[in-house]
């Protein structure tokens, strides 16, 4: 079970009536749910840029789904214990770990690695895509699930190689509310490919590598669709590391877009 997230009134100005938060707004959603805490979730955007266009890996979650039915998304999910506890090469560098502090109640560097490793974890165990490197030899922990994958092949996750790119908070009375980090990396990241994660049976039923030109022609949450906006922003800046972040959250019926 992951933690809950408390988002600070904004001490800085907002950003609103842009064509990416106009978006958000305007879209037609059902609040039938008694109102919920957002938990805290991560997601990864695994970018391969070999190519003459940037292609992105998306999954298309199963139609029997509650929450985003038959829609492609990124893989990702909420923190579980062993996020916490499973060991890393490489740390968050003082800026990501500034930009997932700020807005948020208590933060804690701690809570920060561990959202950064959900997002490589949900990554494997969505579409066994393994991020890390083989270079340190195998984790030395005793540690069950997806993580025991990792020590296994020896394969140590590594924080430094990921970028924050964006976060969300889904708007009130929805029947799940997350607060959601997007972290991206670059393909070269992968440390190993497994097969037999998507399937039928599976969380997501199809897997894809999709250049961003097409990307949007998917059936998408609409998040997503602004994600993708962020992220050709951010690669027309030269995806440093150091760009400012964007943070989207409703307020008073509206969607703004802060930086941090």
């Amino acid at each position: 079970m992951s933690a809950t997230t408390d988002t600070k009134p904004p001490a800085g100005a907002e950003q609103a009536g842009n064509p990416m938060t106009d978006r958000l707004t305007k879209t037609e959603r059902e609040r039938l749910w008694p109102n919920l805490r957002p938990r805290d979730a991560a997601t990864l955007i695994v970018l391969d840029r070999t190519g003459p266009e940037p292609r992105v890996l998306m999954g298309k979650r199963h139609d029997s789904h509650k929450f985003m039915p038959g829609k492609f998304v990124f893989p990702g999910g909420r923190i579980e214990p062993g996020d916490r506890r499973m060991l890393a090469a490489g740390m968050l560098d003082d800026r990501t770990d500034a930009a997932l502090s700020a807005r948020v109640v208590r933060p804690t560097s701690s809570r920060n690695r561990a959202l950064a490793l959900a997002a490589i974890r949900e990554t494997y165990e969505e579409t066994g895509v393994m991020l890390g490197s083989a270079d340190y030899g195998a984790p030395e922990i005793e540690i069950d699930g997806p993580w025991r994958a990792f020590v296994e092949a020896g394969v140590f996750p590594e924080l430094d190689m990921l970028q924050f790119v964006a976060r969300a908070i889904t708007p009130p009375r929805r029947p799940k509310r997350f607060d959601t980090r997007f972290f991206a990396v670059d393909r070269e990241m992968v440390a190993r490919e497994e097969p037999g994660f998507v399937g039928p049976d599976s969380e997501l039923t199809e897997l894809v590598w999709v250049p961003l030109s097409q990307a949007r022609g998917l059936d998408l949450p609409t998040i997503t669709h602004v994600v993708l906006d962020e992220l050709d922003i951010r690669l027309e800046a030269g995806f440093d590391p150091m760009l400012r972040v964007p943070f989207y959250y409703e307020k008073r019926g509206a969607f703004v877009r802060e930086y941090v």
